[in-house]
Order: C-alpha cells, then structure tokens, then sequence
C-alpha cells in the first residue's frame, strides 16, 4: 500500500477510530490530497466531514471550513476538541475582541479546523489576517447553498470564490448531500473549479422502505406504523405546537414519546435529545431542525405528518432512518387537504416586494437605526414581540426576514444557544495590580482564575453563571454584576448566553424606498421552489413507479432496478403474485381436466417461479373440492 494511502488511513484510525474508509470517501480525500478541486455528494450520514477533515490533517496548514448552520458548526468543533484536534468557530453575532483573539490564534497558534459562517468572509478583519494564515484546504459544506437552482440559496455563499485569489495554491472541496445536474454544475462554476471533478456516492438507500399513506385520519394511521414498525423513531411535524400536540396524543396511547422545538430552552432541548439518543424515549415528535447533526445510527422510522417542501428536504430528513444499514421506513402521512396546504405555504413563503420593505423598514424603526450605520451589528430578536408591535403577521414577518437574508441585506439566526464566555484583556501583571489596588475583587478573579485556567488570558473560554455562584456561595445575579463592573473597568470581556434568534446586519442600514432588491431573482426562486414542490406532489401522489426510482431520477441517477421494498413495489409484487396464482389454479384445472398427474408432473408441466406457493396453492384447491387424489395417489379435477 502507498504511503498516500496509508497516511490517510492512519489519520482516520487515529482520531476516529476507523479501520477503512466508507464508500467513495477514500476516493475524495485521494483526489484533494492530489491537490484537485472536488465536489463530494454524499447523502445524509454518509460521513461528508471526513472528507474534507482527514486530508486536511494529512497537510500542514489550517483548514478554513464555511458553513451556513451555527449548530452543526459548533457541533464538529466540539467534536474536533473531543478528539484533540484544535478547532474554532466564528460566527456572526460575536464580538469584535473575540474574533480578533480567535483569527490570532489561528496564524500563530495551533487551530487545525477554522470554521466560519460565509458572511464573515468579506470582512475586512477576515481578509487582512486570511494573508498571514497558512492555509491547507478550504471546503465549503452545505455547497447547494451557492445555486440559486438550489433549495436553499443563500447570497452570501457567491462570495466564496472571491478569496480564492488570496490563497492561490489552495485547492477547495465542496460537499453537500443533495444536488439536482444543474446545481451540480451550478456549484462547481460558482466556486471556480479548475475542471468539473464530481465523487457521488449513490441516493439510492436499499434497506430504506418509502412509503406514503394517504389517508381520512393522520392519528390513526401514525399510531398503526408506530404499533407495527418496533424500534426508534422521529415523526416531524410542521408547528412547534403540533410537536406537543403530537406527543400528548401517543403518551395517551401508551408510546414513550416526547417533543422537540426551537421554541424550547437550550437545557430543555439538550435533555430531551440525551433521552432520546440514549432510548430512554423510544419517539421524538420535531419540527424539521431535529436530527440534524445527530448520529444515531438504529433510527428504524421517520414519519412525516406534513407533506415536505421538496424532494430535497425530504431526502435528506427520511435519510435519518437505517444509518446502521439495516432495514428502516419512511413513511409519509397525509390527507387531500395537505396539498392546498402546501400550495398556500408557498405563496406565503414569497412575500411581495411591498412587504419585504416594509419588515426592514419596521426593523430598522424597531432598532431606532439611522440610514447608513448598524453594519454587523447583531440584536436579539423576538418575532412574536415584534409582529404585535407592528400589527404583521408572524409568519409574513418570518418570510420577509428569510428575503432579505438571501438578498445580502441581514443575517437571521434562528435560535441557537451560545454560553457565556470571558477573556482577560490584562495580562498577569496588570491583573495583580488591579487586584492590590480593588481587594474586594481579589477573591473572585482568583476564582475565576482557579476554576477556568490560564486559558482565559489566551482565548475566551466558556463559563457558568451557575456554578460560579455555587463555589462563591452567591447568587447568579451577583456574579453576573461582578462580570459587568470588570468588564466596564477593562480588566475582562464578559459575553453573556445568547438563546434568542438573532437578526444581524451584514450591510449599512438602507433606505427602505430605494432598496436595492433583485425582483428577477425573487422571481425565479419562486418559480424553482414551485417546481420543486411539484415534484414533490408528484412523489407522494404517484402509484405506479418504484419510489427509489423517482428519487433517483429527480437528483440525475439513473436506473432501471425497482428497490423491491417500497409500498408501490410491494403493491406491484402483491398484485403479480395474486396474478401469478390465478394463472397457476387455470392451468392445473386445464391439465388435471385432460387427465390424472402427480404433484411432480404438474410441477414439471408448469414450472412454477415459487415452488413454496404452488404447493400452498394445489393444498388449498385440495381443501376446497377443486382437486381430489385418485387410488394412485394422482391428481384430478372434481
């Protein structure tokens, strides 16, 4: 084996404890070790982190990773930090010191992995450190995010080729679970590629059975898979009140469920989803966000109570079933209603350009900001608070907010929960003086100091409120009014916990009567998502092919072989059996009528596919009086 193999291999044997590669995976990191710019489509679970991740340690330099989902990027960090490999986040809403700590560490530290939401990439703050950076590898998740042809574009990914020039020698990987043929290409001329250069492992999941029930009641039919399907299950749902409703419904019928919503606290959501990784809940009712980033392999249902959006979405979420390889369901529930529901969702989902404008112009009235400031500056945001103020509609308040994300004009971060932190702006020395000269301090910088390490000096660490104010024997409140005086004395930053979504601006405030929208863009992202919503109409309503193969078709995977564990190839096998049986009962009428013959002489004059189901099917004519066996044992018609 060569060492460029090997190297490899024993990176993943190392830090994630791996024998071998998965499919395709060794064969992408090969290509970016060769120095290529690649494209990885792995589907969901398909291990697209290791990708990017084992060739990067296998090169000196760091590894800049952008992508759009704060969670799932404070998610690999941590992961990566489990693992010892040093890894940083920067996102939008941190403050400026941070930031400035952060990108330090990573041109004269140790960071391996810099994580970083796109928007943060045309800072200049970013762009003037990027140059002092030894740069290894850039890769870019969630790569569908550049293509407007896409599912889930977001503006801020166009600017990714625009730092290709500063690190020149730099190949790039970009990954992402679902992509249609012109995304795919979409993706690769956005992003500069040197040659189109795809690795895809295939959609088709064969230990995974789509179904789709259509039905006159949800309830019943849910609790009839749950009763049928044993094991682990995810049932997501469209509302955040619909999750409760749900799993009040199933806890009365006897099933171990709970819910699980942004609408939750950050400690509330992290127990639930410990109850359920660990099985002490067998089933979790969620809205979409669920599952994302979790690796919990024996899933054996996802069922959806709500047509999704598009085939993509859907894909992706079903995907979270069967990870373990064995066989696994996902099962949509829905009733003729649910279509026009749909069909209604969209048209909210593309507000007009009026409304648009008129939520920023709210937003900056809300935020009392002039025209021309706020650039960067990040607010917590309530909607529910902010559509009573105003008298808008929740929802045309949430969808106006998505418009002007994917015009460039605000960053809104869904509710994502990011800890207290501090960091010590003094050094050892200064500290000590303060500490002479303000006594009444002493003790709890030498607290601080006790509990958290020297690392504060370095780097902003996370703390607790609450088990500070255990050691010191105080209150929360108290601890956090300490925190406050030195921060405004210079001696710490102090970050408090951030829960509540966030609305950041990532340009100058505008003037709302001139702003600058793309009403042609608007207007073809509306004409995509409605072609993608009529493709996924297609799939849950269609009856007469393999849905394996629909899905397979929609992502430009072709394939003539039926999957044989779908409903409509169940339903096709069923009915071929039945089809098959009433052919064989015709002619053992026929040759029994011409005259007597043994089971094996039927047998042979037939030659039945199913030797087990003739036999049943010559007992059961048996029984019936159709056939009689004369004094040698042969048979003949009645």
């Amino acid at each position: 084996m060569s060492d460029a193999v090997e190297q490899p291999l024993n990176i993943l044997k190392k830090y994630w404890g791996y024998d071998e590669f998965r499919a395709v995976q060794e064969d992408v990191v090969n290509a970016v070790l060769r120095g290529e710019d690649v494209l990885a489509l792995l589907p969901t679970g398909g291990g697209k982190s290791i990708c990017f991740q084992v060739p990067a340690m296998a090169r000196e330099g760091i590894c800049i990773v952008v992508t759009p989902l704060i969670a799932l990027m404070k998610d690999q960090v941590e992961q990566l930090n489990k693992r010892g490999i040093k890894a940083q986040a920067i996102f939008s809403g941190m403050s400026r010191s941070e930031i400035d700590i952060k990108l330090d560490n990573c041109i004269y530290g140790d960071v391996k992995f810099l994580y970083l939401s796109p928007e943060r990439l045309q800072t200049d703050i970013f762009k003037e450190r990027l140059q002092k950076m030894n740069v290894g590898l850039l890769a870019v998740d969630e790569a569908h995010c550049i293509s407007q042809w896409g599912y889930d574009f977001r503006p801020a990914y166009l600017t990714i080729a625009e730092i290709r020039p500063l690190i020149s020698e730099v190949n790039i990987i970009a990954l992402t679970a679902t992509a249609t043929p012109e995304v795919r290409d979409d993706i690769q001329d956005k992003l500069l590629f040197k040659k189109h250069n795809v690795f895809q492992k295939s959609f088709a999941r064969y230990n995974l059975s789509y179904a789709v029930r259509k039905v006159e009641d949800k309830d019943k039919k849910l609790l009839e898979v749950l009763r049928n399907v044993k094991g682990t299950a995810i049932v997501y749902t469209r509302t955040r009140k619909e999750t409760k409703q749900i799993a009040a419904f199933l806890l009365r019928h006897g099933f171990s469920a709970d819910f699980y919503n942004a609408g939750l606290s950050h400690e509330e959501r992290t127990a639930k989803q410990d109850n359920w990784i660990k099985d002490r809940k067998r089933i979790m009712v969620a809205t979409n966000a669920f599952g994302m980033g979790i690796d919990k392999p024996d899933v054996r249902v996802v069922i959806h109570m709500d047509i999704p959006q598009n085939l993509e979405s859907y894909y992706q979420e079903a995907g979270r079933a069967g990870r373990d390889e064995q066989k696994a369901f996902a099962v949509v529930i829905y009733e003729e209603a649910d279509i026009d529901d749909l069909k209604a969702q969209l048209d909210q989902q593309h507000p007009s350009i009026e409304s648009i404008k008129r939520v920023y112009q709210c937003l900056a009235n809300f935020y009392k900001m002039a025209v021309g400031s706020g650039l960067g500056q990040s607010f917590d945001f309530d909607i529910q608070d902010f559509s009573d103020h105003y008298g808008i509609h929740h929802m045309e308040v949430y969808y106006s907010l998505k418009k002007l994300e994917e015009e460039g004009l605000i960053q809104f971060n869904e509710s994502f929960y990011n800890p207290s932190q501090l960091h010590f702006k003094v050094d050892n020395r200064a500290l000590y003086e303060f500490q002479i000269a303000n006594a009444k301090y002493d003790f709890f910088i030498k607290a601080l100091l006790r509990i958290y390490g020297g690392e504060v000096f370095s780097n902003f660490v996370k703390i607790s409120e609450a088990q500070l104010a255990k050691v010191l024997e105080t209150t929360e409140k108290e601890i956090i009014k300490a925190l406050e005086r030195l921060d405004d004395q210079g001696i710490l930053t102090y970050d408090k916990r951030k829960e509540k979504p966030q609305v950041i601006f990532t340009v100058p405030r505008q003037d709302s009567t001139t702003l600058k929208l793309d009403r042609a863009r608007l207007g073809e992202r509306e004409k995509t998502a409605r072609q993608k919503m009529e493709a996924m109409i297609n799939y849950v309503k269609h009856e007469d092919t393999c849905r394996t193969q629909l899905i397979l078709d929609y992502f430009g995977e072709s394939t003539f072989e039926n999957c044989g564990i779908c409903d409509v190839c169940l339903t096709k096998k069923h009915d071929d059996k039945d089809h098959d049986i009433e052919g064989y009962r015709l002619q053992v009428r026929h040759l029994t009528g011409e005259g007597p013959l043994t089971v094996e002489e039927l047998m042979e004059n037939i030659n039945p596919s199913e030797k087990e189901m003739f036999l049943n099917l010559v007992r059961e004519m048996i029984d019936s009086g159709e056939l009689r066996y004369d004094d040698q044992w042969r048979l003949e018609k009645v």
